[in-house]
């Protein structure tokens, strides 16, 4: 007989963690995160769950409420993902948020965990380190990258989820769900403003690529606004997108005008559910937003841990 697993959400964010861990039938009991907006917000999507606000390597484990059968966490990405640009000090700090992992797992000894994160956290110089002393706490490590748009999600969003138990190794097997357009998650209509892409001050180099768009996939796309890869020509809307990030990035074509997506947009073309609250400003939205972890993935991730833990 199944029984209800309980599980903690370590750097919870805005939440996609714990969205998936409801969707699969596990309770977080517990959340943490050191952004008082992003407790806010989780709060009010999952008001069942207790929050705490504070920076986990100061979090004192034994007030975490028991039993924990499953801890979930998605440290800190930016100090491991090309797109941090140079290397500096804080991408150390962020880097080491991987190490609460290990403490939790030792204070709490839950039969699982699963860690999501850039596919580069595998390629951090303590990756083998950070491996061995969750090894020597008893669990057997697997990690496999994951393509959200293979789970149904409009989003080409590579993220690595490592999983690891108290008994044989677990393992993933890869989704292969037919890719979704992503403009199906537009809204075509006036909600929103546009604006004329023939307008003065337009910047040169925005009308060649919407120029080269054009020529690409008709009068309708998306394109990014910094990066490479599609930054050039934009990308079909009749596929998915390219990765959400914590910066406002992506641009919609509709013949002669123009916006960028919006967070409610974004929001769903991560896969939260379309009545999911959000609060902050729209710079503050879209970062958590883009940090977030991609709910229909880390679902099915869960549900799998789950049938092998029940």
């Amino acid at each position: 007989m199944n029984t209800t697993l309980h599980a903690i959400d370590l750097f919870a964010g805005l939440g996609g963690f714990t969205t998936a861990a409801a969707q699969a039938g596990v309770s977080v009991v517990w959340a943490a995160n050191h952004w008082p907006l992003a407790v806010q917000v989780h709060a009010a999507n999952h008001p069942g769950t207790s929050h705490v606000c504070q920076d986990l390597h100061l979090a004192n484990w034994l007030d975490v409420p028991r039993p924990v059968d499953l801890i979930l966490a998605s440290p800190c990405c930016q100090g491991h993902s090309h797109a941090r640009g140079v290397d500096r000090p804080q991408h150390d700090a962020s880097r080491a948020t991987a190490w609460c992992v290990v403490s939790s797992c030792e204070a709490l000894r839950p039969a699982a965990f699963i860690v999501e994160n850039v596919p580069e956290f595998l390629d951090w110089s303590l990756y083998p380190a950070w491996r061995s002393a969750l090894e020597i706490l008893g669990y057997h490590l697997t990690a496999q990258v994951l393509d959200a748009a293979d789970y149904g999600v409009p989003q080409h969003r590579r993220r690595v989820f490592v999983i690891g138990h108290r008994g044989q190794p677990i393992a993933v097997e890869s989704a292969s769900q037919p890719h979704v357009p992503v403009a199906d998650f537009i809204d075509w209509g006036d909600r929103y403003a546009w604006s004329l892409i023939d307008r003065p001050g337009r910047s040169p180099a925005t009308l060649r690529r919407i120029a080269a768009g054009r020529a690409a996939h008709g009068s309708r796309f998306v394109a990014p606004y910094y990066g490479s890869g599609s930054g050039l020509s934009g990308r079909s809307v009749d596929r998915p997108i390219g990765t959400i990030t914590t910066l406002d990035r992506w641009a919609v074509i509709d013949g002669e005008r123009m916006r960028m997506l919006q967070p409610a947009e974004l929001s769903t073309i991560m896969g939260f559910p379309a009545d999911y609250q959000l609060a902050g400003n729209r710079r503050e939205r879209i970062q958590l937003i883009g940090n977030a972890v991609c709910p229909p993935v880390g679902s099915a991730v869960i549900s799998h841990v789950a049938q092998c833990l029940n």
